[in-house]
């Protein structure tokens, strides 16, 4: 199984969350390839779409909306490469508004914007921002963030906003500088272009904040060497926009005596670890992951989600073909703030039916979980019953493209998904209450 990019959780019912992760996601990896799973509990088979879309089980219907390509009325055009999304209590009752990464560098459909909302010109990523009411109809939509690149991931704060990560170090033709975070107001009125840049300049991938203190656990996605785990402590810790941009302490953690997190393959397995401040954050003249001696590495760190008093993140796959010390499909990491220790929660191992989790979500229903494939071979969206059965509650039908951006609904009535390319938003609704276990 190659397991790939992106497993971000964006949302809330952390308890079911922590509790999937923790024992039954394992299933979805260690079923044998040929298995007939999805079909004698979930939501039942998946029923093929006459248009060619997107198959879903009886009873489900999907609308499609917020294609690349199609005209915003304020101007332009949607961008493309839809990935890492967050929702939020709309303006009014039955109202969802969407913040939605791009995951673009330097080339694609280029987001409009005002050049108040636009970091560097020469960059194609950026943020949309979309009203969408209870059937899953657009209302509005318009560019909410533009000149920044290679936006892929990202966190919802505990204050209602959205940050976008840069999953670059910079690229050809660039006007300033990239591999930074930046927060979007989902409101639209406070949000400005401006890196915080505290929270350091590599290839960021996603962000998950402890509601308490309002520490930030940043993931590395990143090669030659391997990419890092990180901690930001801010300097104000009030919350609100702009809260971040006071600075703070960036930390990389490191285990003594484990330089690459991929030789660890037992679940349960438990080691203290050390933070080690990053010299420079800015990686002015050296990528912060190059500035240890004597630090923890490793390969496709994605996701990275807050619950049960801990920070989620993932190792996506690790290959010793490409100079990682062990081979997996994936392993789910936490890491206590209180006894300062990470924990391997799972190991992913190869053959299931199912490969490449990427953005995960909780389901409201039935205290399972939400998988988007970026993986080999068809994509699905995965789901997890209460008793951590896998079964496909999606699939992909009109292409290869990976499923992102996966996430609820407030009020859990509809979730919300991504197909990335050729890009496109699509909200699910149907008998939720009728999962099997």
């Amino acid at each position: 199984m190659s397991v790939s990019r992106r497993g971000v959780m964006k949302g809330g019912a952390v308890g079911a969350l922590s509790i999937a992760l923790a024992g039954s996601l394992d299933s979805i990896f260690q079923t044998s390839a040929g298995a007939d799973v999805g079909e004698a509990y979930g939501y039942g088979p998946l029923v093929p779409d006459p248009k060619g879309v997107l198959d879903l089980p009886k009873g489900f219907s999907y609308t499609a909306f917020s294609a690349q390509g199609d005209t915003i009325e304020s101007g332009g055009l949607v961008p493309g490469k839809h990935d890492g999304t967050a929702t939020f209590k709309g303006p009014r009752p039955g109202v969802t508004r969407l913040v939605r990464n791009h995951e673009q560098t330097d080339s694609g459909v280029k987001p409009t914007a005002p050049a108040r909302l636009v970091y560097d010109p020469a960059a194609y990523g950026g943020t949309t921002t979309l009203d969408v009411d209870r059937n899953g109809r657009l209302i509005s939509q318009y560019v909410s963030l533009a000149g920044t690149a290679t936006n892929c991931a990202g966190g919802r704060t505990p204050w209602g906003t959205w940050l976008t990560c840069e999953e670059t170090e910079g690229f050809g033709g660039q006007t300033k500088s990239h591999g930074w975070v930046f927060e979007v107001d989902p409101s639209g009125r406070l949000t400005r272009p401006e890196p915080i840049k505290g929270m350091g300049r590599f290839a960021h991938e996603a962000v998950a904040i402890d509601p308490r203190t309002h520490v930030a656990y940043l993931t590395e996605d990143a090669a030659n060497p391997f990419g890092l785990f990180y901690r930001f402590t801010p300097r104000v810790h009030r919350g609100g926009y702009g809260s971040y941009m006071a600075g703070g302490r960036l930390e990389a953690m490191y285990v003594p005596g484990l330089p690459d997190l991929s030789v660890v393959q037992e679940p349960g397995a438990v080691f203290r670890v050390k933070w080690l401040k990053v010299p420079d954050p800015s990686a002015a003249a050296t990528s912060t992951r190059k500035q240890f001696d004597k630090i923890t590495r490793s390969q496709k760190l994605e996701g990275a989600w807050w619950g049960h008093g801990k920070a989620y993140f993932v190792a996506s796959y690790s290959r010793t073909g490409d100079g990682a010390a062990a081979d997996h499909a994936g392993q789910v990491w936490t890491y206590d703030p209180h006894r300062q220790t990470i924990e391997l929660e799972l190991v992913f191992k190869p053959g299931g039916r199912f490969d490449g989790p990427d953005n995960i979500t909780v389901s409201p229903y039935g205290g399972g979980v939400i998988l988007a494939e970026d993986g080999d071979g068809e994509q699905y969206l995965v789901g997890t019953t209460r008793k951590g059965r896998p079964f496909a509650f999606a699939r992909n039908a009109f292409n290869g493209s990976e499923m992102t951006g996966v996430t609820f609904s407030p009020d859990g009535r509809t979730l919300f998904a991504n197909r990335q390319d050729p890009g496109v938003t699509f909200a699910i609704t149907g008998p939720w209450h009728r999962l099997r276990a």
